[in-house]
């Protein structure tokens, strides 16, 4: 996908620092940055550095070349529904919003979905973010408030 001011494209190792950069950011957006433990050498070896990568991500670059934002998925499976293509984070600088960046990352993650076979596209957004519910709820996605989502860190 691309417009005049951008396009969107499979990120490469040569993006590893700046999505690493704007993970920074997107935590700091959360109220979370002490929680990004991972590291940009980490992630390059995850995503880029091995024959069976942990996760596919893409990049919106700006037609100055700059990345300014991201999307980063990875396959789940689903006992109901077999495989499942989850959206970790999807991420654009608060500066480029408005131009159809983030439309143009999703979109590309439902075509990805869609081309694989995957039987969903899931994702998590926080009850707090009302800009990315309101975003969501343009594709009539459905926000599930039933589900607790739980985690342990190891």
């Amino acid at each position: 996908m691309s417009d005049s001011l951008f396009i969107i494209r499979s990120a490469t190792s040569a993006d590893t620092s700046a999505i690493f950069s704007l993970i920074k950011e997107l935590a700091l957006y959360e109220k979370a940055p002490h929680e990004v433990i991972n590291t940009p050498e980490k992630l390059l070896n995850d995503g880029f550095g091995s024959t069976s990568p942990l996760f596919t991500a893409e990049v919106a670059e700006w037609k100055d070349g700059s990345i300014i934002g991201f999307s980063l998925c990875y396959i789940r499976y689903s006992t109901w529904k077999g495989p499942v293509l989850y959206l970790e984070d999807l991420y654009v600088q608060e500066q480029y919003r408005r131009y159809g960046i983030g439309k143009a990352l999703f979109e590309n993650c439902i075509e990805m979905a869609k081309r694989e076979g995957y039987k969903r596209l899931a994702w998590q957004v926080l009850d707090w973010n009302q800009p990315a519910i309101d975003f969501y709820k343009k594709w009539n996605a459905s926000l599930d408030p039933e589900w607790i989502n739980g985690s342990i860190d190891i």
